[in-house]
């Protein structure tokens, strides 16, 4: 057992991996940096919903696409990219996604529905997807962005089409098999949007006391004379 603790902890289902070092980092304070990278795993959790909305709803890419590896491609340049998706005609964040979940909308659901969420963590992040000292996040966009995807999510899971079926099949419970990736994927972005919220009103709020701190203790910091 204590040979097992000085081994450290164990890397059987992956290591946890950091970003290269970037010159723009200088330009970065801790903040800045936590803010991108919630940002960059909340849009790849949005391409890896994609793919997997995309499986199980094939008939969505063929609407956009030849193939599903095409419609993944170009949705990736829209999300990634900050590039708009079409099929909303202009409408963005908030406007976008009750358009991608109306079940009068006739397009690529998956891409819309993506392109919409991205949209609305990027807007609620002040339209930016880098960050610099400069850069300032407001936590009650954040928040707010957070409980505008759980609505979606409840939305997606609960609205059915003209015909009865569900707008697009997400998770599976049937039988035996029990398949909640979709949710637990949809989870981590949620999380990480209240993790960030909650990061940047502490962070405010510390910035208050610590200031109070300063002048309450500068008295007793001074230096005194020695001879």
């Amino acid at each position: 057992m204590l040979a097992g603790c000085a081994g450290g902890a164990p890397t059987a289902h992956g290591e946890v991996q950091g970003s290269r070092f970037n010159a723009d980092e200088f330009l970065q304070s801790e903040g800045n940096r936590l803010t991108q990278a919630i940002m960059q795993a909340n849009l790849a959790s949005l391409q890896l919903l994609a793919d997997k909305l995309y499986r199980r709803n094939p008939a969505e890419w063929r609407k956009s696409a030849a193939t599903r590896e095409e419609a993944l491609q170009k949705l990736g340049a829209s999300v990634l990219g900050g590039q708009p998706w079409l099929p909303l005609d202009g409408q963005r964040d908030v406007a976008a996604l009750s358009t991608a979940l109306s079940p009068a909308f006739t397009g690529d659901r998956v891409a819309a529905f993506i392109a919409a969420c991205a949209d609305t963590i990027v807007t609620a992040q002040g339209g930016k997807r880098e960050f610099y000292y400069l850069d300032g996040v407001d936590p009650q966009h954040v928040y707010n962005a957070a409980r505008n995807m759980e609505t979606a999510l409840w939305i997606l899971n609960t609205r059915h089409g003209p015909a009865g079926r569900p707008l697009l099949l997400a998770n599976e419970i049937a039988g035996d098999t029990r398949n909640l990736s979709f949710e637990r994927e949809f989870g981590k972005i949620i999380g990480r949007l209240d993790l960030l919220a909650g990061y940047m009103t502490e962070r405010y709020r510390r910035a208050g006391i610590n200031y109070v701190q300063g002048l309450v203790a500068a008295p007793f910091l001074a230096f005194l004379p020695v001879k």
